[in-house]
């Protein structure tokens, strides 16, 4: 099993959000953090376009697939052309509170059948060499004992999976939104605490409401690693921060230089036909709570300039809000 320090910084599974353009530009943000892909479901994996779903840079290693079923041998052939794929880690998604997912019998509603989730994790093992691992809730509906998910990870466990990204919420299953169930179920730090307590040989990451670089870094010191979602979307400059505290010897791009890098990232997509759009929307909030955010978005949400597929907008944005401000670089950089 790889070490610790290959969770400590993690970026979540979002649907619709973590593509590969958006991996790819969180990379340059954060050299080393673990990315995750959108939920993939095993049908879309047998019966889909696989190179659409599965492709991606090697500058985003480490990347790890992430996938959503229910039936063990679907959940094996799927890890396994993750596996072909190159991906690092293949996750199972047992997390996910959309009334979508439940009525496809796998994601949150999974934590009430612990053998099966321990069958699918079995044979997506011994279907791959790469990591297995499990995203989980801390329980379901309004039932916070602490024995439900203590006895989830420890029929997972016993299979020989070691690492378990804890969304420190329950997932109510019924009458609250995917957004809702992000935000209104209690987070239950201290439970996922206890997780880690009660089983000391494995990974905890902890996911759920971090919003702020001060609580990543506070509770890195108290688990495995921690995993940033929406906070990762709406400011992507926050993983820089987190990671230039954290690991001070890592050598972090300048922002000239995640431009520069963006566009010609931007540059051979188009080539492919992939629109400037779909690219520039992951970096729409990278200058959140900075000076020049405003324009920056605004330059970067523009139909006109976007539908002209020209990748120097990138710099264009960048050139005009560092020509307004007389600090620059020390004032704006990620």
């Amino acid at each position: 099993m790889p070490p610790s320090a290959g969770w400590r910084l993690c970026v979540a599974p979002m649907i619709d959000v973590t593509d590969r353009h958006c991996r790819y530009f969180h990379r340059l943000l954060a050299p080393g953090a673990r990315l995750y892909t959108e939920m993939i479901t095993t049908g879309a994996l047998m019966h889909g376009d696989v190179a659409r779903h599965l492709n991606f840079d090697p500058a985003e290693h480490p990347v790890a697939l992430q996938v959503g079923g229910s039936e063990p041998d679907a959940l094996a052939r799927s890890a396994l052309l993750g596996e072909r794929w190159g991906y690092d880690e293949v996750n199972l998604n047992c997390g996910c509170p959309s009334e979508r997912v439940q009525r496809g019998a796998f994601g949150a509603c999974l934590m009430a059948e612990p053998a099966l989730v321990a069958d699918c994790v079995k044979a997506m093992q011994d279907a791959v060499s790469i990591p297995v691992t499990v995203k989980h809730r801390l329980g379901l509906d309004y039932d916070e004992s602490y024995g439900f998910v203590r006895d989830f990870v420890g029929k997972v466990y016993d299979t020989g999976c070691r690492v378990f990204i804890v969304h420190a919420r329950n997932a109510v299953l019924k009458g609250l939104s995917p957004k809702d169930n992000r935000e209104k179920p209690p987070l239950r730090y201290d439970a996922a605490a206890r997780l880690k307590a009660d089983f000391p040989d494995c990974i905890f990451v902890l996911n759920g409401g971090i919003t702020q670089k001060e609580d990543a870094l506070s509770l890195m010191a108290q688990f495995d690693g921690v995993m940033l979602g929406r906070a990762a979307w709406h400011n992507p400059g926050i993983l820089s921060d987190i990671v230039r505290d954290d690991q001070p010897h890592v050598a972090l791009l300048s922002t000239d230089e995640v431009v520069r890098a963006m566009v010609d990232y931007a540059d051979s997509e188009i080539q492919k036909g992939v629109p400037l759009r779909i690219i520039a929307r992951a970096m729409l909030g990278w200058m959140a709570g900075r000076t020049g955010a405003r324009q920056w978005r605004r330059t970067l949400s523009d139909p006109a300039q976007l539908n002209a597929n020209d990748p120097g907008l990138f710099a264009r944005a960048w050139e005009d809000i560092a020509s307004r401000n007389s600090a620059g670089e020390a004032v704006i950089a990620p």
